[in-house]
C-alpha cells in the first residue's frame, strides 16, 4: 500500500463525506440500543455559516460522534429557522429594488416571493454544515416553517388559548419602525448611548410660574397628558390641583402626585407621556389620562402630534429643540449617558414603546415547573454560573407578546366578524363552524383572519418534540424513542429567547424535560478580544479557513481555547495548530507502515516496555476522557487527547518501539503499534472525523465498513506504579538531553551515567537507547569533572570532555535552589493555613504533602551538590 507523504484534506474530506452520506450512515431509526439525541439550534435560513455557528456545531458533531462509538444510536435533527424578521427585510429590500412595496403586490405574491428566497439559498449553511463534517440526520431535516412545524405551532397556539392562556389586548409593547413590528422584551438590546438632557420650562396655567421638566426625548412632550411630582415633594405642594401648558402643543394638562416620581432625578418633576412610555403607561391606566399617540409605524410623526407631520422621530427632536429655544422654554442641557433599548434584528434602530393591540401568553404560572426542574438538576446546565440569570429571568417573567406584524411566518389562527367577534381556528371551514356554534351563521366572505403571525420564537419552543411529529400524534414511535433529547448545545446569548422557552414548553405540552443537559459556548471574539461582527471586518470566512487549514484542523482550532461558557478568542494560528497535528497524526501512520518485518525476530524488549507503558497510559487517558465529556469540559477532553497523541505516541511511544536505523521490527511490536494508531483514530475521530477515517481505512481492509459505527477504545484498569516509573525515567532521559545541549555533545557519543543510590527504578535498556547511554554505572568519591543534575529525589551525573567551569556550575545549580526554596517555601504556607488543611479534601492535602516531601528532598540534593563544589 502507498501512503502519501503529506496528509492533504483538500483530497480527503469530500471523499469520506460523500462516503457517509451515500451509506447513509448518519440515518437513525428507533430500535433496541440506547438512543442519544440531539437537536441543533436552528440557523436562519437565509443565513451562512459564521464562527459562532463553527464551534457551537462542531461541539454537537463531537458529542453525537462519540455517542455512536459508545454504540447508542445517536440522532442528531439538522433544521432552520424560517427568521420572520430578517427573511422578510431581505425579501423587501429585494423588492425595493425592483421599485416594488409589498403592499402593492400583496400578502399572496409576497409569500410566493419569500418562498422563493428561501428556496434559493436553502441549504447553502447545509453545504457549509456538511463542509466542516457535521454528522447531521439530513433525512430529517426540518424548517420552522414547514408543514409539519406549523401544524404543531397552531396546535400549540389553540391548546394555550382555549386554556386561557393566550389573550388579546392592548398593551404597551415594544416596537421597531423600521421592520414594523412588536417586539419581546428579550428582543431589546439595551446600550448606553451618549444623549442630551434637556430642561424644559412647563407654564404654570394662570400664572407667570413654570414648572421645570427633564426629559431626554423632546418630540414624545406632543404627547404628554400630565406632569407629575412626588406627594411629599415640598417644593411641588403648591402646585396641588394646578394645570399646565405642554410647550409647543399648547394643551393644558393636570400637575397629579404618584409616589413612583424619583425626587432625585432631573428636577423631580416628570412629564407623563402614556403612548411612548412604560411607566408612563401604568401611571395614566392608574390616573386616567388620556393617551395621544403622536408616532406611526414607522417611526415619524402622527397626525395626532399636531406638529411636524410625516417627519422622522430624531428629526422632529432636533426641531422641536429648536422651537422651544426659540421660545426661550428650554432652562438647560446637559449631556449624559442614557440607557437606550435597540432592535436586536435591526441593530441601528432605537425600539419605541408603543401601545398596541396584539396576543400575548401569559407566563407567570407557565414558568413554575421549568424553574423547580433546573433545581432539582432534572435540566442539568453547564456551566451552573448560567443558572442565576436562568432563574433571574423566569422569577421576573412577563406576558409574552407573541404577535408581529409580518407576512412571513406561521398566521395568527383567529377569524373575526365585523364586529371585531373572533374564534380560534386552523381553517376557514372550521371558523364558520365555530361561529355558528356561537349562534352566529356567517359566510366565507363575512369573516377575515388576523394579518398577523406569530414570534418566530414561538416555533423554535417546540423544537424538542415538534421535530418528532408531535403535530401528528403525542405517542408516535418517533417520539416516544428520541424524546426527551439528551443534550443541548448553544449560545448563552439566546439563554431567554430560546432555551428557558424550550424547557417551558417541555413541561407544559410534553410533561417531559425536553433535554438533560444544556450546554453553553462562550462568544468568539477575535485575538484583541473584540466580538466577531462583519461591521468590524474581523470575522474570518469559514469556508476559506477550511481551504487552508482543512476541516479537521479548524475544528481543533476553534477548541483549543473554548473552555465552556467561557468566550473564546479565536487566532488563526491555531488553525494552523490543528493542521500540525493533523499532520504529526499522518506521519506517525506513516512511521508505522513504513517498518519492515522480520517474522523470525523475538520482541523487542524496549519496545515491550514501551507498549506495556503505553496501554496503561491510553486507559488512564480513557478515564479522565470519560470525566471530561460527562462533565462538558470539551476543550479539556480535545488537549487530554491531542496530548496523548503529540506527546505520548508520537513523541514517546514510537521513538521507544521503532526499530534501530536499517534494522527490521518484529511482528508483536508491529502489531501493537498498528493496534495503538487503530486506538486512537477512533479516540480522536470525534474531533477529527476526516483524517481518522482516511487512516482507519489505510490500516487494513474495512470491506465498506466506516469508523463513524466502529466501537470506542476498551478502558481497561490501569497501573500507577508502571505510569510513575515510566515518568521518571522519560523526565530522565529529557534531563539528559538537556545537558547533552547544555555541553554541546552529539547524541551519537555515546556517555556513561552516574547514579547515586538505589537502581531498581532505572529501565537500563530503555535509557541506553533512548539517551544515548553506553554505560549506566553508581558513583562513587573517585568519580570527578561530572555535571550533577537532580531527577525527582534522585541524583545523577554525565561526565565533561573539558574540565568544568565551576562558576557557571555554581550559579546554574544556585538558580535551581532558589526556585526549588520558593516552590517549597509556597507550599509550606498552604500546609500551614488551618482554614486550607480543614477545608480541603484529604486527597487535596495528601497532595500537597507530597509535594512538600518531595521539595524538601530536591532542597537537600542541590544543597550538597552546591556543598560539593
Amino acid at each position: 500500500m502507498i501512503i502519501d507523504s503529506k496528509y492533504d484534506p483538500s483530497q480527503v474530506e469530500d471523499k469520506w463525506y460523500s462516503f457517509w452520506m451515500e451509506h447513509r450512515l448518519f440515518h437513525s431509526v428507533p430500535d433496541d440500543r440506547e438512543p442519544y439525541t440531539i437537536v441543533i439550534p436552528p440557523p436562519n435560513v437565509t443565513g451562512v455559516l459564521h464562527m459562532g455557528h463553527m464551534l457551537n456545531n462542531t461541539i454537537q458533531d463531537i458529542l453525537i460522534r462519540r455517542a455512536r462509538l459508545m454504540g447508542k444510536n445517536a440522532c442528531w435533527v439538522p433544521g432552520t429557522d424560517h427568521a420572520s424578521i430578517a427573511t422578510e427585510a431581505k425579501v423587501v429590500n429585494l423588492l425595493a429594488e425592483e421599485g416594488v412595496h409589498k403592499r402593492e403586490i400583496g400578502r399572496e405574491a409576497f409569500l410566493e416571493r419569500a418562498w422563493e428566497w428561501k428556496e434559493k439559498h436553502d441549504g447553502i449553511i447545509y453545504g457549509q454544515l456538511k463542509r466542516l463534517g457535521a454528522s447531521c440526520d439530513w433525512e430529517r431535516s426540518k424548517f420552522t416553517l414547514g408543514s409539519d412545524l406549523s401544524e404543531s405551532v397552531l396546535k400549540a397556539f389553540k391548546s394555550l388559548y382555549n386554556e386561557g392562556l393566550i389573550y388579546r389586548g392592548a398593551r404597551m409593547i415594544n416596537w421597531d419602525p423600521k421592520a414594523k413590528t412588536a417586539l419581546s422584551d428579550e428582543e431589546v438590546i439595551r446600550k448606553d448611548v451618549q444623549s442630551k438632557l434637556y430642561y424644559v420650562k412647563y407654564l404654570v396655567e394662570g400664572s407667570d410660574q413654570y414648572l421645570t421638566v427633564a426629559t431626554t426625548r423632546p418630540e414624545t412632550i406632543l404627547g404628554d397628558t400630565a406632569v407629575c411630582v412626588h406627594p411629599d415633594d415640598e417644593r411641588y405642594t403648591a402646585l396641588k390641583g394646578k394645570r399646565v401648558i405642554v410647550p409647543i402643543a399648547g394643551r393644558s394638562v393636570p400637575v397629579i402626585q404618584d409616589d413612583y416620581v424619583d425626587r432625585e432625578f432631573g428636577t423631580g418633576a416628570l412629564k407623563i407621556t402614556p403612548a411612548h412610555d412604560v411607566n408612563d403607561y401604568e401611571i395614566g391606566l392608574k390616573h386616567s389620562l388620556e393617551v395621544i399617540d403622536t408616532l406611526t409605524d414607522d417611526g415619524t410623526m402622527s397626525e395626532a402630534a399636531g406638529y411636524y407631520i410625516g417627519e422622522d422621530r430624531f428629526k422632529a427632536r432636533k426641531l422641536i429643540v429648536i422651537d422651544l429655544r426659540e421660545q426661550d422654554l428650554i432652562e438647560k442641557e446637559e449631556d449624559i449617558q442614557n440607557n437606550v433599548g435597540f432592535s436586536e434584528r435591526n441593530p441601528d434602530t432605537v425600539v419605541e414603546p408603543r401601545i398596541s393591540t396584539q396576543w400575548f401568553l401569559k407566563m407567570k404560572d407557565l414558568v413554575k415547573p421549568a424553574i423547580e426542574a433546573v433545581k432539582r438538576d432534572e435540566v442539568k446546565i453547564h456551566p451552573p454560573k448560567f443558572k442565576k440569570v436562568y432563574f433571574n429571568w423566569l422569577d421576573n417573567i412577563k406576558d409574552w407578546c407573541i404577535s408581529r406584524q409580518l407576512w412571513w411566518g406561521h398566521r395568527i389562527p383567529a377569524w373575526y366578524a365585523p364586529d371585531g367577534d373572533f374564534v380560534i381556528a386552523v381553517e376557514l371551514e372550521e371558523a364558520l363552524a365555530l361561529f355558528e356554534e356561537k349562534g352566529r351563521k356567517l359566510q366565507a366572505n363575512e369573516i377575515h383572519q388576523d394579518e398577523d403571525v406569530l414570534d418566530t420564537w414561538f416555533s423554535s419552543w417546540l423544537w424538542p418534540f415538534s421535530v418528532f411529529e408531535w403535530n401528528e400524534d403525542e405517542h408516535n414511535a418517533d417520539l416516544e424513542y428520541y424524546y426527551p433529547t439528551n443534550d443541548l448545545v448553544t449560545g448563552h446569548d439566546i439563554i431567554f429567547f430560546w432555551v428557558a422557552r424550550m424547557i417551558i414548553a417541555g413541561y407544559h405540552f410534553t410533561d417531559k424535560r425536553p433535554f438533560e443537559n444544556v450546554y453553553f459556548t462562550g462568544m468568539v471574539r477575535d485575538n484583541k478580544g473584540r466580538k466577531m461582527s462583519k461591521s468590524l471586518g474581523n470575522s474570518p470566512d469559514a469556508l476559506d479557513l477550511m481551504d487552508r487549514f482543512g476541516a479537521d484542523g479548524v475544528r481543533v482550532g476553534m477548541l483549543l481555547s473554548a473552555p465552556a461558557g467561557n468566550d473564546l478568542q479565536f487566532d488563526e494560528s491555531l488553525c494552523l495548530q490543528g493542521r500540525n497535528f493533523a499532520n504529526k497524526l499522518w506521519n506517525a501512520f506513516r512511521l508505522i507502515k513504513g517498518w519492515e518485518v522480520d517474522e523470525s525476530k523475538p520482541e523487542d524488549g524496549v519496545a515491550a516496555v514501551a507498549a506495556n507503558w503505553f496501554e496503561n497510559r491510553l486507559s488512564q487517558s480513557l478515564e479522565g476522557l470519560d470525566q471530561q465529556f460527562s462533565q462538558f469540559r470539551i476543550s479539556e477532553a480535545l488537549m487530554t487527547s491531542y496530548k496523548l497523541i503529540w506527546d505520548d505516541f508520537c513523541s514517546w511511544y514510537l521513538e521507544m518501539a521503532k526499530p534501530a536505523f536499517g534494522q527490521k521490527v518484529d511482528t508483536l511490536t508491529l502489531g501493537k503499534a498498528i493496534g495503538f494508531i487503530d486506538k486512537l483514530t477512533r479516540l480522536i475521530h470525534p474531533f477529527m472525523p476526516f483524517i481518522s477515517e482516511e487512516i482507519w481505512q489505510n490500516i487494513e481492509d474495512r470491506n465498506g465498513t466506516s469508523i463513524v459505527h466502529a466501537s470506542w477504545p476498551d478502558r481497561s484498569s490501569f497501573d500507577d506504579a508502571i505510569l510513575e516509573k515510566m515518568q521518571f525515567n522519560m523526565d530522565l532521559i529529557s534531563g539528559i538531553r538537556q545537558k547533552r545541549a547544555e555541553m554541546n555533545v552529539g547524541n551519537k557519543e555515546l556517555l556513561i551515567l552516574y547514579y547515586q543510590g538505589s537502581n531498581d527504578f532505572l529501565l537500563a535498556d530503555l535509557i541506553k537507547k533512548m539517551a544515548g547511554i553506553e554505560e549506566i554505572k553508581k558513583r562513587d568519591d573517585s568519580n570527578e569533572n561530572l555535571k550533577s543534575f537532580v531527577v525527582g529525589q534522585h541524583e545523577f551525573a554525565i561526565p565533561f570532555n573539558d574540565k568544568i567551569d565551576v562558576d557557571e556550575e555554581r550559579a546554574r545549580i544556585q538558580k535551581e535552589l532558589d526556585y526549588a526554596l520558593g516552590f517549597l517555601n509556597s507550599v509550606d504556607r498552604k500546609l500551614a493555613n488551618e482554614r486550607f488543611v480543614s477545608n480541603a479534601p484529604e486527597e487535596v492535602v495528601a497532595i500537597e504533602k507530597k509535594k512538600q516531601e518531595d521539595a524538601l528532598n530536591k532542597v537537600k540534593l542541590l544543597e550538597k551538590q552546591l556543598a560539593s563544589i
